[in-house]
């Protein structure tokens, strides 16, 4: 495969992939203990990560990541089931990055937040995307830099209107640094562990990255410092603007810009700040649709998957099928998980379903990183990522308990169900005992 990606490009891919906005106004919405969650957040799962991804991948700087990994520690099972877990939590994903960043950009520009208009430009952005992905890493990664430095972009902004706000009258919120115990905000603190998720998706792209073994690594820890300050000086910044109970979780962020315009009197701020968080959120979503397809792709060349799914373009030495597969089923779930519900309702729905699917591989790659000699560290992802699952199945404040329960047992017994099926197809298929 062409090795398109050096090592600004895979910072600015990571710190694009990692660095949802969503996750902002949800944190901040809780309060200034969310601060003391992001930090203890990043001590305990997000530099773990890092430090395991790093140590995997120089020593299996091999196509396909977490799922290579999981592969060679525990057999071709484990290591399927686990890439195909990481799979679907991407396409789970997918649609929550382009719903969240097209309703914040809805509100900070004035448009009617009709579900079908948004819906439409979804799935035009989508193939969009797809298209310049399907082009080649060396067309798709501009969609990943730009989206990167506008990240980062959206970072200076808030950081320098929450300083002014709170120079000229402190914060806005009230209370203090200690995490609520509260039984409904249980679920809310999976979210942490899973808005750090997203520094392993790089290695899955090992063999188009120049020098995998040190960029990769470098990578990871340079993207770590820049997205840890991101979410607690963001979420910080927010809270001098707004009153944590005003802070809405889908369009937070864009009400911080307004108010950063009406109390420090920048009348652009929230159009750049609208403008920046589009763009934050094409190349979030470039990444993960990029990345993601190479996953069903090295698969499909162990033809677990239809081997269809391990060709490459002739001319583009791209994954074609899987990025088309990948696109087909994004737009399929965007148009299923909207069908008769409200903007609000399909997005949540999507994001308890994203939160299990997206931890449970971390279950493998931590116990990969035990066997590597990462112990410490393993040792620390291994913990938060059970305990954040646990979390995830308590149901939200507003949830009808039966109902979200069994659509999370539900989905995923469903989910070892037919990966096992598949596995067992595909086990006769290559005629292997």
């Amino acid at each position: 495969m062409r090795r398109e990606l050096g090592l600004i490009d895979l910072v600015l891919f990571n710190t694009a992939a990692v660095i949802g906005f969503r996750n902002l106004p949800l944190t901040a919405h809780t309060g200034l203990g969310s601060v003391t969650l992001w930090v203890l957040g990043a001590a305990f799962f997000f530099l773990p990560l890092a430090l395991v991804v790093a140590g995997l991948s120089r020593r299996h700087p091999a196509e396909g990541g977490l799922y290579v990994w999981a592969r060679e520690a525990f057999g071709p099972w484990h290591g399927f089931l686990c890439g195909v877990s990481y799979v679907l939590s991407i396409l789970f994903l997918l649609p929550t990055l382009l719903l969240s960043g097209l309703t914040m950009a809805a509100v900070a520009f004035g448009f009617d937040q009709d579900k079908w208009f948004l819906i439409a430009l979804s799935l035009l952005i989508l193939w969009g995307v797809l298209l310049a992905n399907l082009l080649g890493l060396g067309v798709g990664k501009w969609i990943s830099d730009s989206g990167g430095i506008a990240t980062a972009g959206v970072g200076l902004l808030l950081f320098a209107a929450g300083w002014a706000a709170w120079r000229r009258g402190g914060l806005a919120t009230s209370g203090n640094l200690v995490p609520r115990l509260d039984w409904q905000q249980l679920n809310f603190w999976a979210q942490i562990a899973l808005a750090y998720t997203g520094v392993e998706l790089g290695s899955v792209m090992a063999e188009e990255i120049r020098d995998p073994k040190r960029t990769i690594t470098r990578a990871a820890w340079m993207s770590a410092v820049v997205i840890a300050a991101v979410y607690v000086g963001g979420t910080l910044s927010m809270l001098a603007l707004l009153p944590a109970e005003r802070i809405d979780i889908l369009s937070g962020l864009v009400q911080a810009g307004q108010a950063a315009g009406t109390r420090l009197g920048w009348s652009g701020f929230p159009t750049a700040m609208a403008l920046l968080i589009l763009a934050s959120a094409a190349g979030s979503f470039g990444s993960w649709l990029g990345g993601g397809a190479r996953l069903p792709f090295v698969i499909g060349l162990d033809e677990y998957l239809p081997p269809q799914f391990g060709r490459l373009h002739s001319r583009w030495g791209t994954p074609y099928l899987a990025l088309l597969a990948e696109g087909l089923t994004c737009s399929l779930f965007l148009l299923l998980l909207t069908l008769g519900e409200n903007l609000r309702a399909a997005y949540q729905i999507l994001l308890d379903l994203t939160t299990v699917t997206s931890l449970f591989p971390f279950l493998y790659l931590f116990a990969a990183g035990w066997k590597g000699g990462f112990r410490i560290a393993a040792l620390c992802g291994l913990a938060v990522t059970a305990l954040s699952l646990a979390m995830a199945f308590v149901p939200p404040e507003e949830a009808v308990v039966w109902r979200h329960e069994a659509k999370l047992v539900g989905g995923c017994a469903a989910l070892v169900w037919a990966a096992r099926m598949n596995y067992r197809y595909a086990l006769s298929r290559k005629q292997i005992p």
